[in-house]
C-alpha cells in the first residue's frame, strides 16, 4: 500500500509560470514607479533567480551594481521593504487580472489529491500576500492544510527549513510526502529535508541541473490540452502518457 499522505507545492514556476511575465514585470514596474531607469531583461532575471527571495534579489543586484552605498543598513532595509511592497501590489494586480494562468495540470492534480484524502501545502519564498492571492484566490476550491510563505522561515531555499516546517505542520514523515518543485534550489531544499521530488520545468529552470529530483517532467499535463514529456523517471513503473495522476505517484512511491 502506498505511504503517500501529502503533496507540498512550490508556487512560482510550479503553480503559475510567474517568473518571466509576472515577478520580472512587477519588479520592472516598481523600479519605474520609484524613478529608476534600469530594467531586468529575461536573461538577467534568470541569473538573479539564483538568489532566493525578492528582497534578497534586489539587495544583491543593488550591491553588485554599487547602488545606494551611501545608505546605512537600516536605511537600505527600509528602502528595499518599500520597493518590494510596491512590487507586490503590482504583482497581485497581475494575478487579479487573470493574465497569468495556472500551469497545466496543477488544479487537476490538487483535486485528485483531495479526493484521495491527501494533505496539501504550499511552500514558497514568495511574499505572503502574493501566495494567498493565488492559493486563496485562483485556487479557492482547493483545501490547503497550510500556506508557508514570506518570512515564515529565517533561511530560504536551498536551506531545508521551509520543508522541515512543512513536515512539522503536517505531522508526517518525509517518506510520506512528495514535493513538486521547478528549480535546483527548491529541489536541494526538499532533498535536504529527506523528501521525494517531482520537478516540472519552465522557460528558466529547463536549463538548470534538476537531476536530484526523482521525476522530471516538462509539465504535469492535462487531458485534451498540453501534455508533458518525461525527462527523468522509470516509465515502466510510472506509466506516464503525458498526463501525471496522483494514482501514478502513489504507486511509484509506494513501499
Amino acid at each position: 500500500m502506498s505511504s503517500l499522505k501529502a503533496i507540498f507545492f512550490d508556487q512560482d514556476g510550479v503553480i503559475i509560470d510567474t517568473e518571466k511575465d509576472g515577478h520580472r514585470v512587477a519588479f520592472n514596474e516598481a523600479f519605474k514607479a520609484f524613478g529608476f531607469d534600469f530594467q531586468w531583461d529575461v536573461e538577467q532575471y534568470h541569473q538573479l533567480l539564483q538568489v532566493a527571495g525578492g528582497k534578497e534579489r534586489m539587495k544583491h543586484f543593488f550591491h553588485v551594481e554599487g547602488l545606494f552605498s551611501d545608505l546605512s543598513k537600516s536605511e537600505e532595509d527600509r528602502f528595499i521593504k518599500d520597493l518590494h511592497k510596491k512590487k507586490t501590489e503590482i504583482f497581485i494586480s497581475l494575478i487579479a487580472s487573470g493574465e497569468l494562468p495556472l500551469r497545466p495540470g496543477i488544479k487537476r492534480i490538487m483535486k485528485e489529491a483531495m479526493a484521495k484524502g491527501l494533505k496539501l501545502g504550499v511552500c514558497t519564498t514568495a511574499n505572503e500576500r502574493s501566495a494567498n492571492a493565488i492559493a486563496r484566490g485562483m485556487l479557492h476550491e482547493i483545501q490547503f492544510e497550510f500556506i508557508l510563505a514570506g518570512e515564515v522561515v529565517s533561511k530560504k531555499k536551498p536551506d531545508p527549513e521551509i520543508y522541515l516546517l512543512a513536515l512539522q505542520k503536517s505531522g508526517l514523515e518525509p517518506q510520506q510526502c512528495i514535493v513538486v518543485e521547478d528549480s535546483r534550489t527548491g529541489i536541494l531544499a526538499a532533498k535536504a529535508a529527506g523528501l521525494r521530488v517531482v520537478a516540472t520545468t519552465n522557460v528558466y529552470t529547463e536549463r538548470e541541473d534538476l537531476s536530484d529530483a526523482d521525476i522530471i517532467l516538462t509539465t504535469l499535463g492535462d487531458p485534451g490540452s498540453e501534455k508533458g514529456i518525461l525527462k527523468k523517471g522509470d516509465n515502466n513503473r510510472l506509466e506516464f502518457d503525458g498526463v501525471l495522476h496522483v494514482d501514478q505517484l502513489m504507486r511509484y512511491f509506494s513501499i
